[in-house]
């Protein structure tokens, strides 16, 4: 390839070598190299001239007026004579004898003898060869009249037959068609030719306009028809869904003259037109006369009103393979011949066009993935916004699937799986339909699954894309013959939740031809985002639904979960100010007060510690009976211990008044008292294992974040809000803080809050005014008096005991009915261990829990002392117990199954009788008024 003078030289060319215009110096003066032939002659002859004419009309400028032609190929120009020094007056045609020796003119270039080797005589001729061997000796004078003689169309056929000879001189030499140094046809005519950069400026720009596929093959055809000097052209494009070419125009203003009866198609293959044969081939076809020939025998599908004479036929292939587009060139009648320069030049520009449709392609998809991106965005809206109805949903589905494949008409189908049926209300929408024109929805109709198309694809879940309906024995005519709609070509898409279909999208009638393979991928993903949009619908009814019948279950559960008005009439005659005997005693006993007895303990405990001057009588009445209602008929987990945790809790506040502040003596008091409503008797291990709802709801914690949704609850109830004449930031401290009490119930927490208490106490960091600190011996506390039963005198322990085992074992006839294998604890085959397990729970938890409370609250003592008497009575129990089953062992091999009745031999009748005594007792001090 030629390179682009530096223009040092006084030449605005192009030379074959960079240093075709070295410059040349005369007296010390760079001077341009000549572009003519110079010969001396003697002084006597310096203004006589020598002319001759040449074969082929070409002349050189020997000193501006001598000229000699050549022909266009030197090596076939025949023999002729130059004569040196004759005058122009005298014929050319008969020059003889010239002035020989020392006065013999030579030829020159740039002042340098440049003909003396050729060693003319007087009559001696200049033969092709004497040329060649000048010409390769003085390139410069070659470029200089390459430059000045020869037409670029030539050069340009020249330049391509030299290639296409090299590369067949690489094939005979075995290098496969490798070059050394490879000329690129591209580069070279887009240097020498300014109008072909612009074509490659005005298709790059098309690309930016409109960066359609269709539009850039129009672009590239019209500048490759210029290029080749082509009179016209005509552009197929693929369609490799169905095989067929589909003649494709454009107007000036970019309109698109495509669509049914405007446009010319044919099927691809041999044995019909030109442009089938090359698509189906791919092979580029030059030929004359394009109706003669027998691959072909049609030839071009507008031969006669375009009178094409010759054709140059190629086929547009895309980098992945795939056939784009056909090309036909023609030239009509008296035109030249397309020669192979002409293929290498439409190939040349395929290279870019290439590149132009790869963008293009890419493009066209970000197009397509923002409309996806557009859509999903207006399913979240839909989902989140503006969920009026299925209905709306639906139609906003069609509308857009309509649009996305540019369908005439839509329709979706919904699956009634229960009924194996297809339904649909709105089920044939088109474009006469918008959001803002919704239609009306029709009489619903229904069909069985697998009738039909749409049915078919419900069945089998498998995408129908049917070009031609009526041709398909599956389609059913019926509807087309009542509206008398037409129906061309269908497209049915199944939608998919979780594996299952769900529902079937059918569109018909595409606007322009059949739906492609891109619409099936298009609409495939279009599906998955529909199914999300469908199923998020159905799931939004069921939640109102849902919603609805939670409502009126909260008014039912309210009314029967509520007081009634008899008891709280009772309740707001009694006084709530007298003291209640021994009821700040750490070691009260409520085992045999009665439900209605305990209610008026609790609401005494309250006033006592908060008064009324911020608390609302009726409130806290109706409250305090409500929270006695909704604690569940379980052996341990029931109203009584409510009361007795709150107990326990208030005999705390009580005897150290100034350890927590009048908030959060509020929150521990009502956190006490409603720390276990509406418990089951069942762990939260055993909601999990059985995966009850509540477990579904809370996955940690699950028990104590129920009893604080009751309370809540409760307080929302109308009248039972007793919180109501607090400030807004005192109601949200409360509730955050009873939420935190009746949390830290859960054992679970415990032992992480005791790890952190005891490192702060133990390494003298615990601050009374840090928050953190503060609702770390909160927990405590609420755990403290959780377990306050194993801190009770040994009667009330005991049959405290009796009754959480009770619980115990009906959980564990739970599990074996669901065939698991309760721990020893729980099962009742396994009494015997009740001791053991007691020792084990009171010295694990119980005991480092008052000690700990002890270190802070002093006050506390009682309940470690009591809770380390009866660890010791169980210590004793649980001795006599192993005891007793070492000597049964080594008296008969047996082990003993009896329980803790039995570790007393023959006194435990009478130490039981005992026990019930001071409980009866107890009672009867209470019930007279005596402190005990």
């Amino acid at each position: 390839m030629g390179l682009v003078c530096s223009g040092r030289c006084g030449l605005d060319t192009v030379g074959p070598e960079p240093d075709a215009h070295t410059p040349t110096r005369h007296s010390n003066k760079t001077t341009a190299p000549l572009q003519t032939l110079r010969r001396e002659v003697p002084t006597g002859h310096s203004d006589r001239c020598v002319r001759r004419e040449c074969q082929n009309r070409h002349e050189f400028n020997i000193q501006q007026t001598d000229r000699i032609q050549e022909t266009d190929d030197l090596k076939e120009m025949p023999t002729r004579s130059l004569l040196v020094g004759e005058s122009p007056a005298e014929d050319t045609d008969g020059l003889h004898n010239p002035p020989s020796g020392a006065g013999a003119p030579t030829l020159t270039l740039n002042g340098r003898p440049t003909m003396n080797q050729l060693d003319l005589s007087s009559t001696q001729e200049v033969t092709g060869e004497m040329v060649g061997q000048y010409l390769k000796t003085h390139p410069e004078f070659l470029e200089a009249w390459l430059m000045e003689q020869v037409e670029l169309e030539t050069l340009e056929r020249w330049m391509i037959r030299r290639t296409q000879r090299d590369k067949q001189k690489s094939l005979e030499n075995g290098t496969n068609g490798k070059i050394i140094r490879k000329t690129s046809l591209s580069r070279w005519k887009f240097c020498v030719h300014a109008d072909k950069r612009k074509m490659l400026q005005e298709l790059t720009t098309s690309l930016h306009v409109r960066p359609n596929k269709a539009h850039v093959l129009w672009e590239l055809a019209h500048c490759i028809s210029s290029a080749v000097n082509a009179d016209g052209y005509n552009l197929y494009l693929a369609d490799n869904t169905t095989d067929t070419l589909h003649h494709y125009l454009e107007t000036k203003e970019g309109v698109e003259l495509r669509g049914p009866g405007s446009s010319w198609s044919c099927e691809m293959g041999v044995g019909s037109w030109l442009c089938a044969w090359v698509a189906s081939t791919r092979h580029a076809v030059r030929i004359t006369g394009p109706s003669n020939d027998p691959r072909f025998p049609k030839g071009c599908p507008f031969l006669e009103e375009q009178e094409v004479e010759q054709a140059l036929t190629m086929a547009v292939v895309q980098s992945n393979g795939e056939l784009a587009a056909v090309l036909e060139l023609y030239r009509r009648k008296g035109g030249d011949k397309f020669h192979e320069e002409d293929e290498e030049i439409v190939n040349s520009y395929l290279v870019w066009g290439g590149i132009a449709l790869h963008y293009a392609d890419l493009y066209h998809n970000m197009v397509k993935q923002r409309k996806l991106n557009e859509f999903i965005l207006s399913v979240v809206k839909s989902i989140f916004q503006d969920m009026v109805s299925m209905d709306t949903l639906i139609m906003k589905v069609m509308n857009f699937a309509q649009k996305l494949v540019n369908a005439d008409r839509a329709s979706l189908f919904l699956v009634d799986a229960k009924n194996r049926q297809l339904y649909a209300r709105i089920f044939d929408m088109g474009s006469e339909f918008d959001e803002d024109n919704p239609p009306q929805a029709f009489k619903e109709i229904r069909f069985p699954i697998g009738t039909g198309i749409a049915g078919i694809v419900a069945l089998n879940g498998q995408v129908l894309n049917i070009p031609d309906a009526y041709a398909d024995p599956r389609f059913n005519r019926t509807v087309d013959q009542l509206t008398g709609y037409v129906t061309k070509s269908i497209l049915c898409m199944p939608i998919f939740i979780r594996g299952n279909v769900i529902g079937v999208m059918q569109m018909v009638n595409k606007a322009y031809g059949v739906f492609s393979k891109e619409d099936e991928e298009s609409f495939e993903m279009f599906a998955i985002y529909c199914g999300l949009a469908l199923h998020h619908a159905k799931l939004y009814d069921k939640i109102r639904r849902s919603e609805q019948k939670y409502k009126v279950a909260l008014e039912v559960l309210s009314y029967h979960n509520s007081c009634t008005d008899d008891e709280f009439e009772t309740l707001q005659a009694d006084s709530l100010k007298n003291a209640q005997p021994g009821v700040d005693d750490y070691y009260f006993c409520p085992l045999y007060l009665e439900d209605m007895d305990k209610v008026r303990h609790a609401i005494y405990m309250f006033v006592d510690l908060f008064g009324l001057s911020r608390f609302d009588k009726e409130c806290l009445i109706r409250f305090t009976l409500t929270v006695k209602k909704n604690y569940r008929r379980v052996p341990y987990h029931n109203w009584t211990h409510g009361f007795s945790v709150a107990n326990s809790m208030y005999t705390i506040i009580k005897h150290a008044p100034k350890t927590f502040r009048p908030l959060e003596c509020l929150a521990l008091y009502i956190g006490s008292l409603c720390h276990d409503l509406d418990h089951r008797g069942k762990n939260n291990k055993f909601m999990l294992e059985t995966e009850s709802p509540l477990a579904a709801i809370y996955t940690t914690s699950t028990l104590e974040h129920h009893h604080f949704n009751q309370t809540v609850t409760i307080l929302q109830q109308e009248g039972h809000n007793i919180f109501g004449k607090l400030t807004s930031n005192e109601y949200k401290q409360v509730l955050s803080n009873i939420k935190h009490c009746i949390l830290a119930t859960d054992l679970a927490l415990f032992f992480p809050n005791k790890a952190r208490l005891t490192k702060l106490v133990e390494d003298d960091f615990f601050d009374w005014e840090n928050p953190d600190h503060r609702l770390l011996i909160e927990a405590i506390a609420m755990t403290a008096c959780d377990l306050c039963a194993s801190a009770k005198p040994w009667d009330v322990q005991v049959e405290t005991v009796k009754v959480i085992f009770e619980e115990f074992y009906e959980q564990g006839d739970a599990e074996k009915a669901a065939g698991k294998n309760p721990i020893p604890m729980m099962d009742r085959t396994k009494t015997d261990e009740q001791a053991e397990s007691q020792v084990g729970f009171l010295s694990g938890i119980c005991i480092p829990c008052y000690e700990l409370l002890h270190k802070l609250i002093p006050d506390t003592e009682p309940l470690l002392t009591g809770c380390k008497n009866n660890l010791q009575t169980w210590k004793q129990i649980a001795a006599e117990k192993k005891k007793v089953d070492n000597e049964k062992r080594d008296e008969d091999g047996k082990e003993s199954v009896t329980g803790i009745e039995e570790a007393s031999g023959e006194e435990k009748g009478e130490e039981i009788e005992e026990i019930d005594d001071d409980c009866t007792n107890a009672k009867a001090d209470i019930e007279n008024g005596n402190n005990t």
